[in-house]
């Protein structure tokens, strides 16, 4: 797909006002790219029923009806669990600066030799106490806060809302949305657009379906793990383990010392210690063997520092809606980094680059420029050399 000099300053002023319009309205997207997100993960579900001799509007009611039950189930057993142990693992915040002061500290200073005079806790443990309520009650905070705004109020319903009624009526309309996109491709450019689109479509599926679903499946595994060895925060220590492996090896190292840390706290013994090791390394092998090739396969492969560093990107530019978009950006650009790269490859300004000045025989100034790696042109190039020269030598024997 070869484009002219004003088409492709045309393209780049269209992909900044987007960018421009996206950062004006970014406070408002929010219930957009839920509804989109999830109408996107529906649509496969939707398209599958309907193979099945269901009508659209039927297969769309059905997985309508299943997302708001999962997102029914998220909110009323999941949130609630979190919190409790949110509020547990405050309450225990005293007991954890006691052991920190009276075993850490000293275990520090006889084994480092290290004068530590000002490591008093004390002053962190009091406000704790004096606060942990008011900081362990996050919903009750957060309903009291949005009761007392109205306009916040208002936002709050019209999401709560809008998300359903979005979700439904895209999931129900999103085979025909993507034809009218299409439709407006120029033929020209029709089958270079569809094909990256698709590929894409691709990137995106492994990241919003297999990705989350290995984030789920071994925030479960940490949990339950966490679960049967006893620990006081397994479910709250576990989901927070896998909901950051997205980035590789982060929830492991994060959730092997959070729960090291807690089971030393709460058992005061190795053995413990050792469960925890050991729940989080079969966890890592699932995902190494089981979970990352049958879920999400070799679909997309972004470099830790890439995801680490679309996160933190798209937090600083767009806030919220900047971190749920990140890696989904992140992974289309990927793609058409993909194909810039591939059009360069095969472009003259690349080829140039391969080319060699081989002196021709007998004529030193004269330089042929050869092909490194055509060995057939380079063949036939000395030949054409060889027989110039070889008609030079006859004509100059013939008389004059």
């Amino acid at each position: 797909m070869l484009l002219t000099d004003s088409q492709k300053w045309l393209l780049l002023i269209g992909a900044a006002l987007v960018l421009l319009l996206l950062y004006l309205l970014a406070p408002v997207l929010f219930p957009f790219l839920v509804a989109a997100a999830l109408a996107y993960l529906g649509d496969p579900l939707v398209d599958r029923l309907e193979a099945r001799k269901l009508s659209r509007s039927l297969s769309v009611v059905i997985v309508f009806c299943g997302l708001l039950l999962g997102v029914f189930i998220v909110f009323a057993f999941v949130v609630p669990v979190l919190q409790q142990e949110l509020v547990a693992l405050i309450k225990k915040l005293p007991a954890y600066i006691d052991w920190v002061q009276n075993t850490v500290l000293p275990w520090l200073q006889a084994q480092l030799s290290l004068d530590m005079p000002g490591w008093n806790l004390d002053n962190l443990k009091q406000a704790v106490i004096s606060h942990w309520k008011s900081v362990g009650d996050v919903a009750a905070g957060v309903v009291g806060s949005v009761s007392r705004s109205g306009l916040a109020l208002l936002g709050w319903f019209a999401n709560l809302v809008l998300i359903p009624v979005l979700t439904f009526y895209l999931l129900r309309d999103w085979d025909l949305l993507v034809a009218r996109v299409r439709e407006l491709i120029p033929r020209r450019y029709e089958q270079s657009v569809v094909q990256i689109a698709r590929e894409c479509d691709e990137m995106l599926g492994a990241f919003m379906n297999g990705q989350l679903m290995v984030m789920l499946s071994l925030g479960t595994v940490y949990s339950v793990g966490l679960w049967m060895v006893g620990l006081d925060m397994a479910f709250l220590i576990g989901m927070l383990a896998g909901l950051v492996s997205f980035v590789p090896y982060l929830g492991f190292i994060l959730g092997m010392l959070v729960a090291g840390i807690a089971a030393l706290v709460q058992f005061q013994d190795a053995i413990h210690l050792f469960y925890v090791l050991l729940v989080f390394g079969v966890g890592q092998m699932l995902e190494s063997f089981l979970l990352t090739p049958y879920l999400l396969g070799d679909r997309i492969g972004l470099h830790p520092v890439a995801v680490i560093f679309a996160v933190m990107a798209g937090g600083q530019l767009f806030g919220f809606v900047g971190i749920l978009l990140a890696l989904p950006v992140t992974a289309v650009i990927m793609v058409l980094l993909n194909h810039a790269h591939d059009q360069y490859v095969n472009s003259q300004l690349y080829a140039a680059g391969d080319m060699v000045a081989v002196p021709a025989p007998d004529d030193p100034g004269i330089e042929v420029p050869v092909e490194e790696t055509a060995m057939s042109d380079l063949e036939s190039i000395d030949a054409a050399v060889s027989e110039n020269v070889d008609e030079s030598v006859s004509d100059s024997d013939k008389p004059a």
